[in-house]
């Protein structure tokens, strides 16, 4: 829970003028920065911004130093006040637009903790105009799909050079609408570990989640029993394609996507071999207050309002499992964030309330990722990096482990310095233009590859 946002009017300095009104489409695309002044130095903070279709904004926060990367952020813009709030932080900047909407002048709070801040606008840079060299391997645009249980989808199918039949795998993605290559901020890691592994013998199906891309118009977020059976429309078509060795059909899923790929493993028609990424393994709401406290904790929150916002927390929790009519549980869970220690602003208050009490939220607060494990037969490898800060390698590895201890067939490791987004450390990516490039991990992606490879074509 967060604490009540300083009044943007009475907080912020002046900026040396008459402030600009920014209620413009696309005013806040791009990136704001600016430091952070916290005790002994500062940090620099990142918001990045994009519109959508739906005239809201996709946002994320990154705190490099603190190596806080894509913390979802929530966006309210009421003319020249604008509103950040990143949830699994309780932490939200309140601003003014000043210098002809490139300044954002306001207070940066979280409990326990509020300090002036400004932030300054840049563009999200243009790549320089290229060519793309064409792939060694052959690429076509397919849908699958199709009924009620899976509507028609879209997506792409790689397919190695040579004869064939080869393994072939469905990538599944993380949680929330996105396209066939995971994109984030010019970053898609489904679409480096396609090309990947097609160069390397294993044909893959990546497609637009339901919403995004070709993948029909936007509406309500998917179900997890939706995303099962998307994934499974994707097996079913590789079962048609003569190019893929229906003896090898594998799904990869990311984060949300990899407890996906593992419902489905424990269903008639499974795949021949699951490769869950950064899959989480703790019950829904153990894994919000895991979050939340690393987040706090790397942002400088002491143990005792750790352990106060877990409390607060955790009576929300108890509140939206107790409360089935959702009118009721909306107001209650209201009431509690606005009476809290660290108490929040009404709009954001109903908001969040909306948002904690959805179908979609209530079931993820009471899903256990290893409860179904047990029946998981095929293959499985279990991969996380120990900089992910989103889904914490040991508590959550540790928990599927246990959950797969009757799994004959299961491979688990860490990979040292991977975030979340299975990137490796900075320091290990390659520059372009000068300018360093975020990449999926060289040693994930060889990992994936010979452990798929180690399965072997069917005995005969």
């Amino acid at each position: 829970m967060a604490a009540r946002p300083a009044s943007a009017q009475s907080s912020a300095p002046g900026a040396g003028g008459p402030v600009r009104p920014a209620a413009v489409p696309g005013a806040l695309d791009g990136f704001w920065k600016g430091p952070l002044k916290v005790p002994g130095g500062s940090l620099e903070v990142i918001f990045r911004f994009l519109k959508l279709t739906s005239s809201d904004y996709f946002g994320t926060l990154d705190v490099p130093l603190q190596k806080v990367s894509h913390l979802e952020v929530q966006v309210t813009q009421s003319h020249d006040t604008v509103q950040f709030y990143a949830p699994a932080a309780g932490s939200r900047f309140v601003g003014v637009l000043a210098a002809g909407g490139q300044q954002l002048v306001g207070t940066w709070q979280q409990p326990g903790f509020k300090v002036a801040m400004a932030l300054v606008h840049s563009a999200v840079p243009v790549a320089a105009a290229s060519t793309r060299l064409t792939p060694p391997y052959r690429e076509e645009n397919v849908a699958f799909g199709g009924g009620a249980a899976a509507p028609n989808l879209a997506g792409t199918f790689t397919v190695p050079a040579g004869p064939g039949p080869f393994p072939a795998v469905v990538l599944v993605s993380d949680a929330g609408v996105q396209d066939r290559n995971g994109a984030v901020d010019g970053y898609a890691p489904l679409g480096q570990l396609a090309d990947y592994l097609t160069r390397r013998g294993v044909a893959v199906l990546r497609f637009d989640n339901r919403g995004m891309g070709q993948g029909g118009a936007p509406g309500p977020g998917p179900t997890v029993a939706e995303l099962v059976s998307d994934a499974q429309a994707g097996l079913s078509f590789l079962r048609t394609r003569h190019e893929a060795d229906s003896s090898r059909l594998g799904l990869i899923g990311h984060g949300e996507g990899g407890n996906v790929a593992l419902l489905a493993a424990a269903q008639p028609l499974p795949p021949a071999f699951v490769v869950a990424l950064a899959a989480a393994g703790l019950p829904g709401r153990e894994l919000v207050l895991q979050q939340q406290s690393t987040t706090l904790r790397q942002l400088g929150t002491d143990n005792a309002e750790l352990a106060a916002i877990a409390k607060r927390q955790q009576a929300v929790f108890d509140v939206i499992g107790r409360t089935p009519d959702n009118d009721l549980a909306r107001i209650m869970v209201t009431n509690l964030l606005r009476q809290s220690d660290s108490p929040t602003d009404a709009a954001t208050a109903q908001r969040r309330a909306a948002e904690m009490t959805t179908a979609r939220y209530r079931y993820f607060l009471e899903f256990d990722p290893a409860a179904n494990l047990k029946f998981v037969a095929c293959p499985v490898l279990l991969l996380n990096g120990t900089a992910d800060g989103f889904v914490g390698a040991d508590a959550n590895l540790a928990a599927l482990e246990k959950g797969l201890k009757a799994n004959k067939s299961l491979m688990v490791k860490k990979l040292p310095g991977v975030n979340h987004l299975f990137q490796p450390e900075p320091g290990q990516w390659p520059v372009v233009a000068g300018q360093p490039k975020p990449t999926f991990s060289p040693l994930a992606e060889e990992t994936i590859r010979a452990w798929i490879t180690e399965r072997g074509p069917a005995k005969k």
